[in-house]
């Protein structure tokens, strides 16, 4: 096992030791307001206090938190690590029978949440015994729906400890970094949402990680133009000393406006924001975010290479792509802005390790051949709330990811795609992201998805459902070798045609289809699940 050294602290640690080394500086900043990181820190005790005096027992409790982009977030967060509770992390986007199983799952005790999903909550509270309060954190007027209180009041209460008093915990027992600190669901792509338990020390360790991979800097300025605040962005932005600027506005032209503004040194995007970005007509005559931008950093689901190659042009700075999931706290990968060779996600962070193991032995293979990634290291996980992660991780600790991929003579690695959506055609593997990325190489497709149909023959042909951009459409036609009466438009045949002469025999398109739009999960990954099963069902009609 690779050594590598991380403060021994709990989570909320890394806010307290911010606030006493600048207390006056920003910690986060928004179009409408900024927060220092004293204030943050004095946001947090408050929280913790109310939490500590609300729940019978604080230490064990577990508190829903939602990680709306907002630093009302950072405050619930770190204040209910502080308390001694466990934070539940809530997907404020997500469906009402997504926060019922989230909530009885986790058996949340208390909710801080945006209105919309108290209301949501509201709906689901008789299934929900163990849920006694619900704060709401948007509501700065007072204004609250009925049976919930706003969590406004409790930050404009006196603090109960001044900020640059020493460290106290709002419980008896001692601030244990290795116990669970955070409970994270899965997106849930691949079956039911899992809870993950995260431990102080894995979250610690995975903010020192990457903020060591990211270079972040007491100097740095990070924009985060993401639908949800993401804690590995919060704490590797507090491990470093760093301002985090929350971009709420949705246009990825006008993050760059908010960028420049800033001074942001690191933008973090969503691969489909920075697709679309790379898309828009309007990139060309953008603002530019300014010399001191070091990068546009990516991660979550694969980014297209050459929309890489479109904003790494026009902005004139690398983008670069990383590699976790909530399983490691979430990065174990990362390209660095000087080796961001494209088509891979870089090397492992400080204190990881990465081996690829063959499919059907499960032993490790070479250089240049692809298996199944395994990778250990501090931010592994402690287990799922629901058990049964031993599966998973081996007596020598190695996880088993469920990716595919291979590692290249340095190390770096080469996604091919989730073991759960590869599929063989005869008896050759056949992996979408690399139909779909060739697919976006077409400037006339916008988006694309790619599963599998059924076939009797072969075991699985492959289908595409393509997003046209605006004025590719024509009127539509059946064209051969496509199931007709799917809606496919005439400019289906030379997009298919084109694809196919880069694709291998059993990697080519059989049947394409013009959608609306790619069904997603709210962090922007594929529901290649929820479309094999729609295309299962029809293939059997």
């Amino acid at each position: 096992m690779t050594n590598f050294a991380h403060p021994d602290l709990p989570v909320d640690g890394l806010l307290r030791r911010a606030a006493r080394r600048d207390p006056d500086g920003v910690a986060i900043r928004t179009a409408t307001r900024s927060v220092g990181f004293a204030e943050l820190d004095a946001w947090a005790d408050r929280i913790a206090g109310f939490l500590g005096r609300t729940l019978d027992e604080a230490a064990g409790a577990r508190v829903g938190v939602a990680h709306v982009l907002d630093p009302v977030f950072a405050a619930a967060y770190y204040g209910t690590a502080r308390s001694g509770a466990t934070v539940v992390l809530v997907n404020p986007l997500i469906s009402e029978d997504g926060l019922r199983h989230v909530f009885a799952t986790a058996q949340v005790e208390l909710a801080l949440v945006p209105a919309a999903t108290a209301g949501l909550l509201a709906k689901a509270r008789a299934d929900l015994p163990a849920l006694r309060a619900i704060l709401v954190t948007d509501a700065a007027d007072g204004v609250v729906p009925d049976g919930t209180v706003s969590l406004h009041q409790v930050l404009d209460a006196a603090p109960d400890q001044a900020p640059d008093r020493a460290p106290q915990r709002h419980t008896a027992a001692p601030a244990d970094p290795g116990a669970v600190a955070c409970v994270q669901f899965t997106t849930g792509t691949t079956g039911r949402p899992k809870g993950v338990l995260l431990t102080h020390r894995n979250l610690v360790a995975n903010a020192k990680q990457i903020a060591l991979a990211h270079r972040l800097s007491a100097g740095s300025v990070t924009l985060n133009h993401l639908p949800l605040y993401h804690v590995m962005h919060l704490n590797s932005g507090m491990y470093a000393g760093a301002c985090q600027v929350l971009c709420q506005d949705p246009d990825p032209v006008a993050s760059l406006g908010v960028a420049a503004e800033a001074g942001a040194t690191h933008y973090y995007g969503l691969p489909a924001r920075l697709h679309a970005l790379a898309r828009d007509v309007r990139l060309a005559g953008a603002v530019h975010p300014g010399p001191q931008l070091t990068a546009v950093l990516s991660g979550g689901s694969a980014l297209d290479p050459e929309a890489a190659a479109t904003l790494h042009e026009r902005l004139g700075v690398p983008v670069v792509q990383g590699y976790g999931m909530a399983e490691l706290s979430p990065l174990t990968h990362s390209q660095q802005p000087d080796r961001h060779r494209p088509g891979t996600v870089g090397g492992v962070v400080p204190g990881t390790e990465c081996r690829i193991v063959d499919l059907t032995t499960r032993r490790p293979v070479g250089a240049g051949v692809s298996g199944e990634v395994q990778v250990r290291g501090p931010q592994l996980m402690a287990g799922y709330l629901e058990g049964g992660h031993e599966a998973r991780i081996d007596a020598d600790g190695w996880f088993s990811t469920g990716d595919v991929g291979r590692l290249d003579n340095d190390g770096t690695l080469r996604l091919v795609d989730r073991l759960t959506d590869v599929f063989k055609h005869d008896n050759e593997i056949v992996a979408p992201s690399r139909v779909e990325q060739i697919l976006r190489e077409d400037p006339r497709v916008a988006d694309c998805i790619v599963a599998d149909w059924p076939d009797t023959e072969h075991g699985a042909v492959v289908w595409a459902g393509v997003v046209l951009t605006d004025g590719a459409q024509d009127e539509p036609r059946a064209i051969a070798g496509v199931r007709p009466g799917l809606g496919i438009l005439d400019v289906l045949d030379s997009i298919t045609t084109r694809a196919n002469e880069h694709l291998a025999l059993f990697e080519r398109i059989r049947f394409a289809e013009a959608i609306e739009t790619v069904p997603r999960t709210p962090t922007g990954k594929p529901q290649r699940r929820l479309v094999r099963a729609q295309l299962r069902h029809r293939a059997a009609v």
